[in-house]
């Protein structure tokens, strides 16, 4: 209980922290939402009318302290206002409905690439030094350095335009009506498949990298010997042995990354055109639409943190030493 309270308190303090960075770095950057509105307008608008802008959105004219605290208080009510681009919708129902499109498109394409990903490393560090180790090897280096945009890009340019075996935008067909039925879930799936199939090119290869540097350094250890040395089967050595211990520094690259991506999936889907958090993100940057940017960020923050704090507590399901100290 006292492991369970302290890493609450940590968490908690984290992002406390992450909230204020999120609430100071959008207003260092140039310009400010209302300022464009009016610039745009050009002399349409007068003083009076940039004022009633700023009281419609939100900004007001206080001292940096007293926004903060508004700020705060706002987060943890989960009133996070209204858009300026999308006005008058509240940011929480605008990232409500980008965040069931990622979720589905990054949730799916991570379980599959850390399944596969893992799977390749343990078969590539126990067969290490052959030609399935060399391939496997090889084909994670390419994929993890390759950046998403040009992966991106490539498999919208050869799937999509040129063989047109996938639809080139949208999550699905603009012509349907939303509806729990097979024509639209089919339409879902059939838009989904080529940016979930990208990101899992991408993240694959790093998983299967870090899982057979993991496997390589513990098939030297006494434990594996032994279990060896018992005539337990290969198979039961490789996987309740060795793939289980290598295992953990792999479920740490799972957390990072389930975090990362909500925001790490904004090439994908501006490529592909998907309305996720990530184009969500990307729009609001170019409308200086604080409320939108600082929810997206807050967020990843939280996601980063909750899936780190459910690492903390699998190592000690997945360790027997932190379990028993």
């Amino acid at each position: 209980m006292a492991f369970l309270l302290r890493r609450v308190v940590f968490y908690l303090a984290a992002f406390i922290a992450a909230a204020t960075i999120n609430f100071f770095l959008p207003r260092l950057m140039p310009g400010d939402p209302v300022q464009i509105m009016f610039a745009g307008a050009g002399s349409n608008l007068s003083m009076e009318n940039l004022n009633a802008l700023k009281l419609t959105f939100g900004f007001i004219d206080a001292p940096i302290g007293q926004q903060y605290l508004a700020y705060l208080q706002s987060v943890f009510t989960g009133d996070l206002g209204r858009s300026v681009k999308y006005f008058p919708l509240p940011v929480t129902e605008l990232l409500a409905r980008a965040l069931v499109w990622t979720v589905g498109l990054v949730g799916s394409a991570t379980i599959v690439s850390f399944i596969l990903g893992t799977l390749l490393g343990v078969m590539a560090a126990w067969r290490r030094g052959t030609l399935f180790d060399s391939v496997v090897s090889l084909l994670s280096i390419f994929s993890s350095s390759v950046p998403a945009v040009v992966i991106s890009l490539t498999m919208l340019f050869v799937f999509g335009y040129s063989l047109g075996w996938f639809p080139n935008g949208y999550a699905a067909d603009p012509m349907l009506d939303p509806a729990f039925g097979w024509s639209y879930i089919s339409s879902v799936i059939h838009h989904g498949a080529l940016p979930m199939f990208t990101m899992v090119i991408v993240l694959t290869g790093g998983f299967a990298v870090t899982m057979r540097n993991n496997m390589i350094n513990l098939l030297g250890d006494d434990y594996i010997v032994m279990g060896r040395a018992k005539g337990l089967s290969e198979n039961h050595v490789m996987l309740w042995y060795a793939a289980r211990n290598a295992l953990l520094p792999t479920v740490s690259a799972l957390a990072i990354s389930i975090g990362t991506i909500l925001g790490g999936s904004l090439v994908t889907e501006v490529v592909f055109n998907y309305p996720g958090l990530g184009n969500m993100l990307y729009q609001a940057i170019l409308a200086r639409d604080y409320p939108v940017i600082q929810g997206q960020l807050l967020i990843m923050t939280a996601a980063m943190l909750v899936s780190n704090f459910v690492v903390d507590l699998s190592y000690v399901l997945l360790d027997p030493r932190l379990k028993k100290a």
